[in-house]
Parts: structure tokens; C-alpha cells; sequence
């Protein structure tokens, strides 16, 4: 792993931030390269024609939120190359606003992948051939993985038999969310047994 490590390295010099193999113990090592947003086709180009790379299989394309950081995803694409039974992971990082390259002219596959990162994350890639949403409505207002998103969503859909059709209502909750403190295992239990009381602070 070492050794293609360091050939990834030397092929493609500026094009990477930083590569890295992690162990993840019986089940092997993986090499995890931080490529350059401006470099990712390059980079991915790169591992799919060398020789000894040979990582001719884009498995998947996904995305990370971390809303804290100013470049708040990670764009994290998974290859595997069958002739060597290796994987590797390419990481990239973007904001809300500017778009990654789209790999569907690489990778034909990376088209509907990166549609569901944009649908679920709002991760924009320039010059892909359809960037629409996959699994919501056209009209969903939001992107459901981020980590700010609520979990009610902002609005319900329910079938109306008056108008003969599918509608969308502003999300009505009948209670609000009970605030658990999972201090105690019987939380609003009306008897506690000796030894299940809560736990008191301090």
C-alpha cells in the first residue's frame, strides 16, 4: 500500500493535499487521497488509466456536512480497482455556492450520484448534462442530509379526495417533541422502583 501511495504521490505532485493509508484491521488498508477541488477530474482520471493504479470502478459519489467548517462538505468518491481487489478514496471539499467538477464524462455512473449529493446536500457540480433533483418532489424546498435541516422537514404532503390530488401543508405538529434528559430509564413512569431513581447533578 505504501508503495502506491508514494507512486500516487509522485504522478500527481500539487494535484493532492495530503494521502493517507488507513488501516481498518482484518478487513485491510485503504489509501485515502485529499485531492484539490480544481484537480479532481485529473485526479480521478489519473487513477482510472495507470497501469498500476488501475481503479476502473467509481462505486459510489457522496457527501459529508460539517456545518461548522467554512467549506462545510466533503464530496467523497470511492473507487475500486478489480485487477489489483484495491479501494481508494478521493476527498474534496466545497461550500454551499461553489460547484466541484462533474466526473459524468469520466465515470458515466458519477451522473446519478452526484444528482443525489446535490439533492440531498445542495453540493453543485458544473458542466454535469442534468443537475436536477433525484429522490424529492421538483418543488422540495431544502436539503434533507444537511445537518441543519429539521427533522419534521418544513412541509407534509397528504393526498386531498375533495380536490383528487396530491398537496403540500406547512408541517403541523398536534404536540411539540418531548425533551428526554435520559437521566433515568423510566422517564415519566408514574412508580420508580428503588435503585431506578434519577440521577441527580453534582
Amino acid at each position: 500500500m505504501n508503495d502506491l501511495k508514494d507512486h500516487i504521490q509522485t504522478q500527481l505532485g500539487d494535484a493532492v493535499n495530503s494521502i493517507d493509508v488507513i488501516d481498518h484491521g482484518a478487513f485491510g488498508e485503504e489509501i485515502c487521497v485529499n485531492a484539490r477541488r480544481v484537480e479532481v477530474v485529473k485526479v480521478l482520471t489519473f487513477l482510472r488509466d495507470d497501469p498500476i493504479c488501475k481503479f476502473s470502478s467509481l462505486i459510489d459519489i457522496c457527501g459529508v456536512d460539517y456545518p461548522a467548517r467554512e467549506r462545510r462538505f466533503d464530496v467523497v468518491y470511492h473507487m475500486l480497482s478489480m485487477v489489483h481487489n484495491t479501494r481508494i478514496r478521493v476527498k474534496v471539499t466545497t461550500d454551499e455556492t461553489v460547484p466541484v467538477h462533474s466526473l459524468s464524462a469520466v465515470f458515466p455512473n458519477a451522473d446519478w450520484y452526484e444528482r443525489e449529493a446535490f439533492d440531498m446536500y445542495g453540493i453543485l457540480f458544473n458542466e454535469h448534462p442534468d443537475l436536477r433533483r433525484l429522490l424529492t418532489d421538483y418543488g422540495f424546498e431544502g436539503y434533507p442530509l444537511r445537518k441543519d435541516f429539521p427533522l419534521s422537514g418544513f412541509v407534509e404532503v397528504r393526498y386531498d379526495e375533495e380536490r383528487k390530488s396530491v398537496i403540500y401543508e406547512p408541517v403541523n405538529l398536534p404536540q411539540e417533541y418531548r425533551s428526554f434528559d435520559f437521566m433515568s430509564p423510566w422517564e415519566g413512569a408514574k412508580y420508580i422502583l428503588p435503585g431506578d431513581e434519577k440521577v441527580e447533578e453534582g
